[in-house]
């Protein structure tokens, strides 16, 4: 007897819809899986008979024959239990035919019949909604796939009340998709930019990159505050829209990075890898393609502290994620393209001992060993950080001194009036910064005044700056002028903006 039931499986952050068809057949014991199925699908048949059996059904002692359509697509993970269940109870004659047509099942079992929280919920429940179906998962992914409005949700507990429910001898209740409210209070951080003395033309500049969402370079000896202004940064950041908050938690789900109970992602991440980091866990990769950490950080923040430590070979791999806010990760069996639109922030040392050009401390390093140091940064990945800040020693006067500038609360102030001013900007389009606009739009709101003009020209000229180069300071000039609340770009915002690119002529 042939039963077909609903499931889904994922592709990257996004999940397509599978067919689980089941056959019976006469012949002796055995049960076959077919359609690409990866290992932990494979062993699914193990856990589907001891929940059968346990759950007080009957498994089938003869042929059972499982496929997965489409057929030409590897199917991983373990939400195909319960679909697989379902589908031999009712070849069984267990239910009746058309009873799990309109219904999208997806969940793990334990061997005692109970249904697991499971990764991917939230991508699942994006599918379902395209395909016009209701969902039944774990009751523990419940408020996970709750965020999504417009289909009926069925969170479950057990296999036996699944089929309670679709043989129409049970109710389950019906989830009701509540979005959670993303304006909240700052969540409360140890650091503070008000903790941070002096540094004041590198906390403007982190102001600036907040606002615009752009990519930042500090270079400074040891000890002068790189990795604490960079950890207050995040304090900075503004609440997010629930756009941004679900591509991330999408990703967060197929990791399995998701609390239990828990909807979305509260906060923009922040993501700081260790230099050891491979070039797979950076940029994702594996036999079966997983999002490394600049997925991880999407709409968030990535600190890459001392940035030349890291692999030359593992940074020139951040370059088409830089430049297009997705990374595509290639094997033989497939491809796929993952989002990865994050807010670079990087700190380094000027040489190998960290004193070049310290005034109090003599360099110990060598030209040849200076170069080889700064060598390990390409001008393309240089050319493609939008501001780059020199952050010098702290003298004893400011660190001894009682007041401090302004703190994170009203710097974050700024950041979301500079924020929405970009929002109603880009409203029409899948844009939420400066930082993200492409040539069309820095034509269209980037355009300085004649005298910003020659400015800009003379500058290209005599620092040599790239045509890349010339676009991000105009985006960084506009980011400037959406924080002073003016709707045009002075000389003043792109001298500004100009002098956070004049390392492109010390390193590049």
């Amino acid at each position: 007897m042939l039963a077909k039931v609903k499931s889904g499986a994922l592709l990257g952050v996004d999940a397509y819809i599978v067919e689980v068809e089941v056959d019976l057949a006469p012949g002796l014991p055995a049960f076959t899986t077919v359609g690409l199925p990866e290992t932990a699908v494979k062993e699914s048949k193990d856990r589907v008979r001891a929940a059968v059996k346990n759950s007080g059904y009957k498994f089938p002692g003869n042929r059972v024959t499982i496929n997965l359509a489409p057929a030409d697509i590897r199917k991983e993970g373990t939400g195909f239990d319960l679909p697989v269940a379902v589908g031999i109870l009712a070849a069984q004659g267990l239910l009746p035919p058309a009873a799990a047509e309109a219904y999208l099942l997806y969940g793990e079992l334990s061997l005692d019949g109970r249904l697991k929280p499971t990764r991917g919920v939230l991508s699942m429940a994006l599918a379902t909604r395209a395909a016009n179906l209701a969902l039944i998962i774990p009751r523990a992914n419940a408020r996970e796939a709750g965020v999504v409005q417009g289909i009926n949700i069925y969170p479950a507990e057990r296999l036996s009340q699944v089929m309670e429910f679709l043989s129409g001898r049970e109710p389950l209740t019906a989830l009701t998709p509540e979005p959670p409210a993303l304006v909240a209070p700052p969540p409360a951080y140890d650091e503070d930019f008000r903790d941070v003395r002096g540094q004041e033309p590198v906390k403007r500049a982190l102001l600036i990159a907040a606002a615009g969402s752009h990519n930042v370079l500090m270079v400074g000896p040891p000890g002068a505050g790189k990795t604490m202004l960079a950890r207050s940064l995040r304090t900075v950041l503004p609440p997010w829209s629930f756009e941004e908050a679900l591509e991330t938690s999408k990703i967060y789900s197929i990791m399995g990075r998701l609390k239990p109970g828990q909807a979305l992602v509260p906060r923009r991440p922040f993501r700081s890898p260790h230099h050891t980091i491979s070039d797979a866990g950076l940029i994702g990769g594996g036999s079966i393609p997983r999002p490394g950490e600049v997925s991880l950080a999407h709409h968030g923040v990535l600190f890459l502290d001392e940035l030349p430590e890291f692999r030359r070979s593992t940074l020139e791999v951040l370059r088409q994620p830089l430049e297009e806010g997705k990374v595509t990760i290639s094997r033989a069996a497939t491809s796929l393209t993952y989002p990865a639109r994050f807010m670079l922030v990087a700190a380094m040392n000027p040489c190998p001992c960290g004193f070049l050009g310290d005034p109090k401390r003599a360099c110990t390093c060598t030209p040849n060993q200076i170069n080889t140091y700064r060598s390990r940064i390409s001008g393309p990945l240089l050319d493609r950080i939008d501001i780059q800040v020199q952050v010098p020693a702290v003298p004893f006067r400011d660190m001894a001194a009682q007041e401090s500038g302004e703190g994170s609360f009203e710097l974050r102030a700024k950041v979301v009036k500079a924020r929405e001013v970009q929002g109603e900007r880009f409203h029409k389009t899948r844009i939420y910064a400066n930082a993200h606009m492409p040539p069309r739009l820095i034509k269209q709101h980037c355009a300085p005044g004649p005298e910003a003009q020659r400015l800009l020209e003379t500058a290209m000229e005599r620092l040599g700056l790239s045509a890349r180069a010339y676009h991000r300071i105009l985006k960084i000039a506009r980011t400037i002028a959406d924080l002073e609340g003016e709707g045009g770009i002075t000389p003043a915002h792109v001298a500004e903006a100009i002098q956070y690119r004049t390392m492109d002529r010390k390193f590049g």
